[in-house]
């Protein structure tokens, strides 16, 4: 007996293994469809063809019309049937939609249901050359015309109907011979799927006989008034070809029985399973005149209900008659617990059955699938025929084994013919509404779902006691007494038994150690330095945050961040957290809570996924890519609401709630740290339980005087701070205590414990632990500003960090009143997430933009800089990417010019004065040269280099500006003070000359815009042989400048150049008013306003004595070496150090 009832006990946990060989046919393929040859050719011989010839004229799709032949009622009284403005109306939505590549014509006949009608038609419809027919619906009219549909036409004549449920249309179609060749079904069911369903039931409970219990008159929308008998005769059909069958017709019309007579004379105590098709409140009535009889309480008694649509007005709950009595609506409840219902898998969709008023659509949907399946088919035949005339059964075939996108979705047709669809059993759950208790394709023909509850047990094809107890004889008082004893017994041996195998159950749970983890398993993540958006507070607590460029497509401050190390074990991503080298002798207990851990499972708490004993050390629980709760809360850039908040905050209530209830009971370090966050912004809670393992923590070991010793310790509850040695699973009450911390924490989001008056982590845990006498009376909690949150929530906020420990809450009750607090947020999961991440999003969104917006305003500025270092042509193409090709230039006029004495005046000032001195004369030059078009070369030391014709050339133009230009600077150095040195007349020698030369950009690092040629040294000769205050110019300047005939030009004399010999050279003295010329007047310019960088200006005094001779001047910087004259100008400062 103990083995029996462990035998049953093991045997209940394993599914059940449905025959399906019972079946009288096996599953029909539903792609790869094949047909001998030789079959083919039988085809023509046994499929007639009449003198059409329908495609003859058809040499592609685009060019074909097709014939449409409608068979179909017109309509019944009650309006559900199609008619044909219906038809005509899905042929023109298919043709507009593209599924339609012909033309076609359409012709409806109405057979009223009526067979001999149904047959006359077929004559005008084959004198009129139809190509294909659609309908009948009723079961006798689709029979005759499906026989003749094989005579008439070219090789036989397509029937697509959306009827044709019934056992005789889904027999096997195998040979062109067969009564029904012709016939696709597109319909949503099909008669023998029911019939097939109920024989792997009947097979299974070892049923020999049933009852039958129909009206013919009922669900006459689908198929004609004998749809109800049709549905039994296809039921019995299948199940008399593979069973034993006993059965009792109950046509309850044709016999004219009631149900109290048919139920009483005819079910008796005979019939235990009874087989019911009628309409929703006949069955509804039939059920309560059998509760009446005391039939639908005991079990004994099953009804097996088969419907093709769902006719009630309260699909959900068919028990309910609004209109009816309380009392008859509580029988009818209390009946349907034994009442089954068989249905197509749509009509379970209740929401959406309950909302058709009218049931006869799924005609329509069934026609209008088929017209698409006839489309493809015809479009196939044409395309592969070779300009032959496609055959009837050809396209019959083409329908075969497809699969297509129907009017409601994916329809697939197997290689008979049929379509392939679902069937469900409908059983009342415990809420007294209707759920799909099992579930049958017809694809494989089997049952995929079975989750069935009988009322009592298994039901039996005869009751055991009867409705009237006449199988049941009253006992005698030994036989009860006897029987009384063998079940107290039988019970105290499945008591034992049970107890024994759960003892050995849990025992080989205990020691498998799921939990146990081979560290080579595990697939570490490389880790990179810490980036530079955490928050300092971080650091302080010593977090061990890193930056993990991973798998998550959003975090906090950007798009990586982990706070442990990662890794992967069993392709499941993971945070380790390492422990202390240390060998583990583990003791029952201990591995009993490490089972648990393994076990323990909620949306708010860290999966536990194992352990690694085995040095190295270490925990394995599930990874939250957004760091912890304080990382966020400390984040400027997160932006968190009040709905944001109260969703974290009842995130862990739901998770400590169910914690306590667990076997756990407690977590004993709640803070807002052990609190992480998910991809989806769930709150998880972590590091709970293990207490054992967690105390060989790495941080585990720090002393009194680190700062994070005492900030960990700002969650604890007062008496536990009290206690020397604190248990480390800590009490309820003391999380309640963490919990109120951590919820002020982010309702406030000031940091954790903030306080008005500043106290240190020591400071304000002795203050706690101290309790109300240090501190006034008053226990130390946080501050509760006036606008912190409502009064409400700081009310139960109080209540939780409370000091005595029992007036404060438990979980349970703060979930309720929470909930209540946050009526607007109390809705489903899938709600509040999505109002989590769009909050999230937006908050990425204003960060982007903000972001992009610094983008924009730094490239700005670089560009700005790159302008100023390069001409702007040239930058240009740098910024774009292109090489910088060195170009050449016919003329151009450079200008070069230094300060006579400025080697002596530099001796006399100190280095910086002398660069705030050379920075207030170029800044007032830069000023000047702005007003001309010319390129300021470069600056070196005194000397200063300007060109006009480059890099955009002017024509003649180049001399006149760098002409004007120089008498502009001449007056501005004139009237120029230097600060140290206000007496000081400062000497600008200038020296121009015009030619040609070559301008490109030289490397790639630190590129410099330079000017190649004798240009250039003949220029700086010009000026190093010139004199104070006076401009020099060579002769090939003199020609351009005598072009506009403005110039005062003075001849000089021959003067020898280095490297040149003898030249003969001119002063320019000015410019006068010449009215047939465009003058650019010189500016009365006075210095610029020097930058604010600080020069001290302490040693600012007289320069080089102003009546020296040339060469006297002497400074060493711009003394060219004559006897090598290069002929190289580097133009542009040293690289700009972007992390100065």
């Amino acid at each position: 007996m103990l083995l029996f009832g462990i035998f049953l006990i093991v045997e209940a946990g394993f599914a059940y293994d449905w025959n399906t060989s019972r079946l009288q046919i096996p599953p029909w393929n539903i792609t790869n469809c094949t047909w001998n040859e030789n079959q083919s050719e039988k085809c023509g011989q046994d499929i007639q063809t009449s003198d059409m010839t329908p495609f003859e004229t058809c040499n592609s799709p685009d060019n074909c019309t097709i014939n449409v032949a409608v068979i179909l009622p017109e309509e019944d009284e009650q309006g559900y049937l199609v008619n044909i403005q219906e038809v005509n109306d899905t042929l023109n939505k298919l043709k507009q939609d593209g599924n339609l590549t012909f033309n076609f014509t359409s012709q409806f006949y109405n057979d009223e249901c009526k067979q001999e009608y149904a047959t006359v038609h077929l004559i005008p419809a084959s004198n009129n050359h139809a190509h294909v027919i659609f309908g009948p619906i009723c079961d006798y009219c689709l029979a005759s015309v499906s026989r003749v549909a094989k005579y008439i036409g070219y090789y036989g004549m397509p029937v697509i109907t959306p009827g044709g449920f019934t056992f005789a249309f889904s027999q096997e179609k195998t040979k062109c011979s067969d009564e029904y060749y012709m016939t696709i079904n597109s319909g949503p069911t099909d008669f023998r799927s029911f019939g097939e369903f109920f024989a792997l039931m009947m097979h299974r409970y070892k049923w020999k006989k049933i009852a039958l219990m129909y009206e013919k008159d009922q669900q006459i929308e689908l198929g004609g008034e004998n749809t109800c008998k049709f549905i039994m005769e296809s039921i019995i059909e299948e199940v008399k070809s593979v069973e034993n069958l006993d059965f009792q017709d109950g046509d309850l019309v044709l016999l004219q029985l009631s149900y109290h007579y048919y139920l009483e004379q005819i079910v008796g105590v005979n019939y235990g399973i009874i087989l019911a098709c009628t309409s929703h409140d006949k069955i509804r009535e039939f059920a309560i005149e059998a509760y009446k009889m005391n039939m639908m309480e005991s079990g004994e008694y099953t009804i097996f209900n088969f419907e093709t649509y769902n006719n009630s007005p309260d699909p959900s709950r068919p028990w309910h008659e609004e209109s009816d009595t309380k009392e008859r609506n509580e029988m009818a409840r209390k009946a349907f617990r034994s009442i089954f219902t068989f249905t197509p898998y749509d009509e379970a969709n209740f929401a959406s059955v309950g909302k058709q008023q009218q049931r006869g659509s799924i005609y329509l949907d069934g026609l209008y699938d088929g017209m698409l399946l006839y489309a493809a088919a015809i479009n196939k035949a044409l395309n592969e025929s070779n300009g032959k005339t496609p055959k009837g059964y050809d396209i019959v075939r083409n329908m075969m084994g497809t699969t297509f996108e129907g009017k409601n979705g994916q329809i697939t047709m197997n290689c008979n013919g049929q379509r392939v669809a679902k069937y469900v059993m409908l059983q009342l759950n415990s809420s007294n509404q209707y759920e799909i208790a099992a579930e049958y394709t017809n694809e494989i023909k089997n049952i995929t779902t079975w989750n069935v509850q009988w009322l009592n047990e298994d039901p039996l094809d005869t009751p055991t006691c009867g409705y009237d107890m006449s199988l049941c004889p009253p006992l005698d008082t030994e036989k009860i007494l006897l029987i009384s004893l063998i079940l107290v017994l039988c019970l105290g041996i499945l008591i034992v038994g049970t107890i024994l195998y759960r003892h050995f159950k849990l025992k080989r749970a205990i020691y498998s150690m799921a939990w146990k983890v081979n560290y080579d398993d595990i697939v570490l993540l490389p880790i990179k330095p810490r980036s530079s958006f955490q928050s300092t507070s971080s650091l302080r607590r010593g977090s061990q945050l890193t930056e993990f460029e991973g798998m998550d497509g959003m975090s906090v401050a950007g798009d990586r961040q982990l706070y442990t190390t990662v890794g992967f074990y069993k392709a499941i991503r993971v945070a380790v957290k390492y422990l202390q080298e240390v060998k583990f002798e583990l003791t029952r207990e201990q591995l009993i809570e490490l089972k648990v851990m393994k076990d323990l499972s909620h949306d708010n708490l860290v999966k536990f996924y194992g352990a690694c004993l085995d040095i190295p050390n270490c925990i394995l629980s599930e990874y939250c890519p957004k760091g912890s709760l304080q990382d966020i809360l400390e984040n400027e850039n997160v932006q968190i609401d009040t709905t944001f908040k109260m969703s974290l905050i009842m995130d862990i209530v739901r998770g400590m709630n169910y914690l306590h209830n667990s076997v756990i009971k407690s977590h004993g370090a709640l803070k807002s740290t052990n609190c992480l966050v998910d991809s989806r912004f769930v709150l998880k809670i972590t590091d709970f339980g293990l207490h054992f393992l967690r105390k060989h923590s790495n941080d585990s070991d720090e002393t009194e005087e680190a700062h994070s010793f005492w900030e960990r310790q700002l969650w604890t509850a007062p008496e536990i701070l009290r206690f020397e040695n604190a248990p480390p699973e800590g009490t309820q009450k003391g999380d309640m205590y963490s919990f109120a911390i951590i919820m002020h924490e982010i309702i406030a989001r000031q940091g954790v414990f903030h306080l008005d008056e500043f106290k240190t982590a020591k400071e304000k845990v002795d203050a706690v632990r101290k309790g109300p006498d240090a501190n006034g009376g008053q226990p130390l909690r946080p501050s509760l500003g006036e606008a912190i949150c409502e009064e409400e929530v700081a009310l139960m906020m109080k209540k939780c960090w409370s000091e005595d420990a029992a007036d404060r809450p438990d979980f349970s009750s703060v979930k309720s009143r929470l909930k209540h607090i946050n009526k607007e947020s109390d809705g489903n999961l899938l709600d509040n997430l999505l109002v989590r991440m769009e909050q999230y999003a937006n908050n990425l969104e204003s960060l982007v933009e903000e972001r992009t917006a610094d983008y924009l305003e730094e490239k700005r500025r670089c560009e700005d800089l790159l302008y100023q270092l390069l001409p702007k042509s040239v930058a240009q193409q740098l910024i774009t990417g292109e090489s910088v090709i060195a170009e050449t230039f016919e003329y151009v006029t450079i200008h070069f010019s230094d300060i006579q004495g400025f080697t002596s005046l530099c001796a006399e000032s100190t280095p910086l004065e002398v660069v705030d001195f050379l920075n207030e004369l170029y800044t007032c030059f830069d000023s000047i040269i702005g007003n001309f078009d010319v390129y300021k070369v470069e600056t070196i030391g005194d000397s200063y280099m300007v060109v006009s014709g480059l890099p955009v050339r002017n024509g003649n133009n180049h001399a006149r500006e760098i002409a004007r230009m120089s008498l502009a600077l001449l007056e501005a150095v004139k009237t120029f003070k230097i600060k140290h040195k206000p007496h000081t007349c400062l000497k600008l020698r200038i020296g121009i000359h015009t030619g040609p030369c070559v301008a490109g950009v030289v490397g790639l690092k630190m590129p410099r815009y330079c000017l190649f040629g004798d240009t250039v040294n003949t220029a700086s000769r010009m000026e190093t042989n010139g004199l104070p205050l006076r401009i020099h110019i060579s002769p090939a300047t003199k020609e351009f400048l005598e072009m506009f005939g403005t110039f005062d030009i003075e001849r000089r004399g021959e003067v020898v150049l280095k490297g040149k010999g003898p030249m003969v050279t001119y002063w320019l003295n000015g410019e006068f008013e010449n009215k047939n010329t465009t003058q650019s007047p010189v500016p009365d310019l006075k210095p610029a306003k020097p930058p604010s960088t600080p020069v001290p200006n302490s040693v600012r005094k007289q320069m080089a004595n102003n009546g020296k001779a040339l060469n006297e001047v002497n400074f060493q910087e711009h003394q060219i070496d004559e006897t090598e004259v290069p002929l190289l100008s580097i133009t542009s400062p040293p690289e700009y150090n972007s992390n100065a």
